[in-house]
């Protein structure tokens, strides 16, 4: 079972790091034009929107500033720490 808990841990903490990679994407002013980078920015907005859409949609920007992804990264790390206690007592 302590593989299932690892697996499921990494799982959480690789998209974890993958929203606060698309928040430090959020200050680069203009979207890249390469291919490489585009591909790169595409595949962080692309794996992180439906979850922060979410969030977007209950939470109002505050004037320029969008607090979503910050409730969502505290949201998912809350989400870990159950799902983690919940297969450790199984």
């Amino acid at each position: 079972m302590e593989i299932v808990i690892d697996y499921v841990n990494a799982v959480f903490t690789v998209f974890l790091v993958v929203i606060f990679i698309r928040i430090l994407l959020s200050w680069v002013p203009n979207r890249p034009t390469g291919r490489v980078t585009t591909a790169v920015w595409n595949f962080f907005h692309d794996s992180t929107d439906w979850y922060l859409r979410l969030f977007r949609r209950i939470i109002p920007t505050v004037g320029m500033f969008d607090f979503s992804p910050i409730i969502a990264l505290v949201v998912l790390y809350v989400a870990n720490a159950v799902v983690v206690r919940v297969l450790a007592l199984l």
